[in-house]
């Protein structure tokens, strides 16, 4: 019978990718960390291969599916910050174009059922579409994208060492890049060595936990610390860009000012924070949960509704908790990093 590489997480030391040679009628090609939930992405009609990971991991750095050859995925999506931009408030694109939102962190996305700020993707295959044909981000075409990999002998020679073949098109591009960012998962955390009861946290990170789990768990729920929900956070809307968030998908009044609820996980790196990345630290987040919501929104997060109440204490306390979520052997890990 014959045999695949495909991509394995190894869950004892961490998410530390390996290639194993494994039969073909594998179903799942990752192994998912422990006690977590079923993945929403199905894998089932994107056969995982080592040459697959490759070739997406080279599409995720690559240049030159930008319009002028200067902006790759990783551009806004940075491994040391948690495939975030620190950089600036919003993603920036060629030319020094600006965005409106702040560069989601691309973390533990199998799980996800939607993606952008918005929701205004909804597959984990289709969602590099968006950044290629935006005007502030690539501001390419997929057809100009697959004309420069068709006229790239090393990239004929990926595709066919990834698919039997060396036939490129939009399927196969997307599918590839899908290879990489699936394997995206974060699961080694300090927080996740203590429920693996492999570590203790300190007095002060299992108050903070405490403190979490009274007062944000209900829309950062472990262990993937995000929900599948949008919801408004009481942030005043921003005087630049007056984003309405989902209503902009949804046309509906009842979603308005909601975004995604992203995920918490290496949230000591992903910064800056919120829709608009107007807060550049951690502190400023919990101040404004206990001094700057606005509570006569009508969409405002029904969790939300009941003020927070923290002394300075309890958010130094909260603060190091948030960063046992950090997993720096995720953020370090070479087989993510820019292809040699």
């Amino acid at each position: 019978m014959n045999k695949v590489f495909f991509i394995s997480l190894i869950l004892i030391s961490g998410s530390i990718l390996s290639f194993k040679n494994v039969n073909t009628e594998t179903i799942n090609p990752i192994e998912l960390p422990k006690k977590w939930p079923n993945p929403i992405y199905q894998f089932k009609n994107n056969s995982f291969t080592e040459a697959g990971f490759i070739l997406g991991r080279k599409l995720f750095y690559e240049t030159k599916i930008s319009r002028d050859n200067t902006t790759s995925c990783a551009t806004c999506h940075l491994q040391f910050t948690g495939f975030a931009h620190v950089d600036h408030s919003v993603s920036h694109g060629i030319e020094g174009r600006k965005g409106t939102r702040n560069a989601p962190a691309l973390i533990n996305l199998i799980w996800n059922n939607s993606f952008n700020w918005d929701g205004g993707v909804n597959h984990l295959e289709v969602q590099p579409i968006n950044p290629i044909e935006h005007h502030a981000e690539m501001d390419n075409s997929l057809q100009n994208v697959l004309s420069f990999l068709n006229s790239s002998k090393t990239y004929k020679h990926l595709f066919e060492a990834a698919f039997g073949d060396s036939t490129i098109n939009t399927s196969r591009l997307l599918k590839s890049m899908t290879q990489f960012t699936a394997s995206l998962i974060s699961s080694n955390s300090r927080y996740d060595q203590y429920k693996r009861k492999e570590i203790q946290l300190s007095p002060q990170e299992k108050n903070g936990m405490k403190l979490f789990k009274k007062n944000c768990n209900s829309c950062h729920t472990a262990p993937l610390f995000n929900t599948n929900t949008f919801e408004s956070n009481g942030l005043p809307i921003d005087s630049i860009y007056n984003d309405l968030g989902r209503y902009l998908v949804s046309q509906k009044g009842s979603d308005s000012l909601k975004f995604r609820v992203p995920t918490l996980r290496n949230i000591e790196f992903t910064f800056p924070y919120m829709h608009d990345g107007r807060f550049k630290q951690l502190r400023e987040v919990l101040d404004h949960y206990t001094d700057g919501i606005d509570y006569k929104s009508n969409t405002l997060s029904e969790g939300l509704r009941k003020r927070i109440v923290l002394t300075s204490n309890d958010k130094k306390d909260l603060i190091a908790f948030l960063k046992t979520l950090t997993d720096k052997e995720f953020l370090y890990n070479k087989q993510f990093s820019f292809p040699r």
